[in-house]
């Protein structure tokens, strides 16, 4: 294991937000969605214990159906995903976290199909940040760093001068991967379950700061 970087006080070229846990509540919406997708495909009421958190939905879906069935099974669950955002809304500090950055330096790296992730960040009245990336845009999803070197990409950026904000542990997979810095948002997962450089129990107890070169994190 690498020894912890420095976070707080270090400035990033840019901030790499996951989206589900991270910036926005959707675990309710997520469970309910998914609780029906298995009472359709006849799954005991425990298969998401063994599906892994922060995976693209593609992946979680191919693990319990058979391959000639993915397609479908896939389609069905962004069905019902799109159509459950009634009680989804913004994490405590995102919103301020996002206005603070800016477009230049802030991007949003998810595991969710594009179709889902607009529907998502519509009805948590977030600011949509101008890069976003999600499981449509990759050939890899979480924990294949690919998402957010793309991310960082995008942007104009090295994934290595970047930090990760996520709330899973393939997030965290990926993000380390991609030779970023990590920071971990309690909350899907307990403090013990997150392996980050630093983890905090919300975007509310970090502040960021846009300055020449980039942006400082700090703890608040």
């Amino acid at each position: 294991m690498t020894s912890p970087r420095t976070i707080d006080g270090t400035v990033f070229d840019a901030i790499l937000f996951d989206m589900d846990g991270t910036l926005i509540s959707s675990t309710p919406a997520v469970e309910r969605s998914w609780a029906r997708w298995g009472r359709e495909y006849g799954l005991p009421v425990t298969f998401r214990e063994d599906a892994g958190h922060g995976k693209p939905a593609r992946d979680i879906v191919s693990q319990f159906v058979p391959a000639d069935e993915i397609d479908a099974a896939y389609a069905r669950i962004v069905e019902i995903e799109v159509s459950e955002v009634d009680d989804i809304a913004a994490l405590p500090g995102a919103a301020e976290a996002l206005a603070a950055i800016g477009p230049d330096r802030s991007a949003i790296v998810t595991s969710s199909s594009r179709i889902l992730a607009d529907a998502r960040l519509a009805a948590s009245g977030l600011d949509r940040p101008a890069t976003v990336v999600t499981f449509d845009d990759v050939s890899r999803g979480k924990p294949d760093p690919e998402p957010f070197v793309l991310g960082a990409t995008r942007l104009g950026f090295d994934a290595a001068h970047c930090l990760v904000v996520e709330d899973a542990v393939a997030g965290l997979q990926a993000g380390r991967a991609a030779g970023a810095a990590t920071l971990a948002v309690v909350g899907t997962l307990e403090a013990s379950q997150l392996d980050a450089d630093l983890v905090v129990s919300g975007l509310d107890r970090v502040r960021f700061t846009l300055v020449a070169g980039g942006v400082r994190v700090e703890l608040v």
